[in-house]
């Protein structure tokens, strides 16, 4: 699939975030479950009195802790962290329940949505699964629900859910809110920047990549790249392979970071063992500068299948200057490769 992480050379700038998301309205809607837990219970100034007093004491008193807090802290929790939190007390044991079967309703969702363990591919029971753990208060199960009512094309539901999630401080429905708000029509840039800056910050690579796209492109913010190559590099030292491409170009052309041809080697490679077929094509023309044909062959040979067109002309050319057992090897190297994860 051809990746458009960087701007043409015409100048004009062409990148292009994730493309699961188009013009979402923002209209509000209705919850989809009548029985949705309730995140926003008071919680009295004595309750969190008490546990402020009970905290300066050698062993505090967590059954004090206000339940808006707890559910707050651990709605993000996966299963042995929501196991090992229910052992605290018999008050989080009890409190937590409805977490606990939120996690099982997660895992039956990702099952029907998916086709796995042993289950056929069912996106009305997926919904279904994911809107029970919603309503039992995992913000994982409301982003679930909000990307398969996007996938409907139901985004008045979706972006509902996403922000549900949002407003818990989940990072993947802060990334996702953001990015429909930016892709809306029209766009409403102050809110998408405002969570896509909080995902970040909590450190979701996808919402720095998305913010650094923001910054390069100056549509919503203006154009700042040293701003731009930071969450680039936040988001490639994170993992994001998208991320460490245009991180590599940055060093490489001198834009928003220092010039320096050995880090745009090195994140180029990074990107290219993780599958990015346009950074394959650019670090196998590396390799065959420094004379490095077999591993030349190697990368230009995976760009190729990755339908990188132009890789294979060069491919062509070093081929003619190997000798057969080289060129068996190289293929044999690219049959058996395996993206790094």
């Amino acid at each position: 699939m051809e990746q458009k992480t960087w701007p043409y050379k015409s100048g004009s700038h062409q990148f292009t975030g994730l493309p699961f998301i188009n013009k979402p309205n923002k209209k509000s809607t209705k919850d989809p479950q009548t029985h949705q837990l309730n995140f926003t219970s008071k919680s009295s100034s004595s309750s969190s009195s008490s546990f402020l007093s009970a905290s300066k004491c050698k062993e505090p008193d967590f059954s004090s802790l206000p339940y808006d807090v707890l559910a707050r802290i651990v709605s993000s929790f996966s299963l042995p962290n929501l196991q090992s939190a229910s052992l605290v007390c018999r008050a989080w044991r009890d409190a937590l329940r409805p977490l606990r079967e939120a996690m099982l309703f997660l895992k039956w969702g990702k099952r029907f949505k998916h086709g796995r363990g042993g289950v056929k591919p069912n996106l009305k029971k997926a919904l279904d699964s994911f809107l029970k753990g919603a309503a039992r208060g995992s913000t994982m199960a409301m982003v679930d629900a909000g990307l398969i009512y996007w996938e409907m094309g139901k985004k008045e539901e979706g972006i509902a859910w996403y922000r549900k999630a949002a407003e818990l401080g989940n990072p993947a429905g802060q990334c996702n809110l953001g990015i429909s708000y930016l892709q809306a029509d029209p766009s409403n840039a102050k809110e998408a920047i405002d969570w896509l800056y909080q995902a970040s910050v909590a450190g979701s690579v996808r919402a720095q990549y998305q913010l650094a796209l923001c910054w390069h492109q100056g549509r919503v913010l203006h154009q700042n790249l040293q701003e731009a190559a930071r969450w680039y590099l936040r988001a490639a030292e994170g993992g994001y392979v998208r991320a460490m491409y245009n991180t590599s170009l940055c060093y490489a052309s001198g834009q928003g970071l220092v010039q320096s041809h050995r880090l745009a080697r090195k994140w180029m490679k990074k990107a290219a063992d993780r599958g990015h077929s346009k950074a394959q094509f650019e670090h196998g023309l590396g390799l065959f500068s420094g004379g490095e044909m077999m591993k030349a062959v190697v990368y230009l040979e995976l760009a190729t299948r990755a339908g990188e067109t132009a890789a294979a002309h060069v491919k062509d050319v070093i081929i003619q200057q190997l000798s057969a057992t080289s060129r068996d090897r190289a293929i044999h190297l690219a049959d058996n490769w395996r993206a790094l994860p």
